[in-house]
């Protein structure tokens, strides 16, 4: 069945630390009635400051979005602090905070839920084009790596484990996430599958982010992300 867009509430939650560079140019391309402009998209922008030591708080507040703080570091802290802060909502947008998103095309994204096609949407970066240079050399190939074992493990193939995604909000709390760091993404992926939730994927264009990557950008993020993605993957396939 698909949903009425009329009185549909669209919440986007973004993870953010050290963000000051970005935060404000994020905020101002998301589409939609938060920001007093007309149509039925956005209707709440949530920042989960993850610990930042910058403007990344004050910048978000200016710029009209409702900010709470979560000092435990990690990626799937900030998301779980997010969540138990989102108000009444029917779908929930994952949105990083770096800008290397495009979140004008958060209705691209919501589109399939919106016809009544699926539960869960994973912007694709594979899919979709990508600035040069946006993805490092370790983020493909372990891109690549973990979409062939959830394939090999739960027949189903995805393209990416791209942050950029939306889920109905009823879907995502029977998912149980737990994750902390990580393992969020592949981990909301693959409980999709083994709950049966009708997961698409559309393709997401992507360009390089404002500042340095907390994970990517060093070897020692590279390898403990790698790692607990894996790690995650086969947890969930013997369970």
């Amino acid at each position: 069945m698909a949903v009425s867009d009329t009185t549909l509430r669209v919440s986007v939650l973004i993870p953010a630390l050290n963000e000051e560079g970005a935060i404000g140019a994020v905020l101002d391309e998301i589409p939609g009635p938060w920001q007093g402009l007309p149509g039925p998209l956005v209707t709440e922008v949530l920042i989960v400051d993850n610990g930042s030591t910058d403007r990344t708080t004050e910048i978000a507040r200016e710029h009209g979005a409702r900010v709470v703080r979560e000092e435990r570091r990690g990626y799937g802290s900030a998301c779980l602090r997010g969540i138990a802060g989102i108000r009444d909502t029917d779908i929930l947008v994952f949105l990083d905070g770096d800008h290397s998103d495009y979140p004008e095309e958060i209705p691209l994204l919501i589109a399939p839920i919106l016809a009544g096609e699926a539960d869960l949407v994973i912007g694709s970066r594979v899919l979709g084009e990508r600035e040069r240079g946006a993805l490092t050399p370790q983020q493909v190939y372990g891109n690549r790596l973990a979409c062939f074992l959830i394939w090999l493990l739960f027949r189903h193939r995805y393209t990416d484990l791209g942050p950029f995604r939306a889920i109905r909000w009823e879907s995502l709390q029977a998912l149980g996430m737990v994750d902390r760091d990580y393992g969020w993404t592949v981990e909301m992926q693959v409980k999709a599958l083994r709950r049966g939730l009708r997961v698409a994927e559309v393709p997401v264009r992507y360009r390089r982010r404002i500042g340095r990557s907390k994970i990517s950008g060093t070897i020692s993020g590279t390898v403990r992300a790698g790692y607990k993605i894996i790690t995650t993957i086969l947890r969930y396939a013997r369970s």
